[in-house]
């Protein structure tokens, strides 16, 4: 099983790099994990709608050349659904059985995913209707897949 996860711009404060570290080493016994960050695009704090779309389609552009065409794409999203670790746990599985050997889980900047990137999802799966840095997400995220693969495997892990 290979899992990408994709995503917009670089984390800067170490907190999070050594918490996605953590989690990139503990998901090596389970899969093969590669992280694919793409440039952001700077945005005016009082940008209007028009440039607000321009730079998510910038940034959308960019993460769709790096998603294979036989991949299975999770975009994070607000508007997706959401799933509790169980679920996570079954529809990943479900797609390893039935031979999807490669996942992406997609991260959008801070402005969110481009509508060409949403509509290459498989599926749009949302953790919460708060919104979160997206430096943080990734560590969510990362956390999540290696709970799926302990609940997969019938290995305990804490609630």
């Amino acid at each position: 099983m290979k899992i990408t996860i994709l995503c917009v711009g670089k984390v800067k404060e170490k907190f999070y790099r050594d918490a996605i570290g953590e989690f990139t080493k503990r998901l090596g016994r389970y899969c093969k994990l590669d992280i694919i960050e793409v440039s952001d695009e700077k945005t005016d704090e009082q940008a209007t709608q028009t440039e607000i779309d321009i730079v998510k389609s910038k940034e959308g552009e960019r993460l769709l050349k790096n998603i294979k065409d036989d991949a299975y794409v999770f975009c994070l999203a607000i508007e997706g659904s959401q799933l509790d670790s169980v679920e996570l746990s079954r529809k990943m599985d479900k797609l390893m059985s039935s031979g999807k050997s490669h996942i992406y889980f997609v991260i959008g900047g801070s402005l969110g995913l481009s509508d060409a990137v949403l509509k290459r999802a498989d599926y749009k799966l949302s953790f919460s209707k708060m919104t979160f840095p997206h430096q943080l997400m990734r560590v969510i995220l990362l956390e999540q897949i290696y709970r799926s693969f302990r609940i997969s495997n019938n290995e305990p892990y804490h609630k």
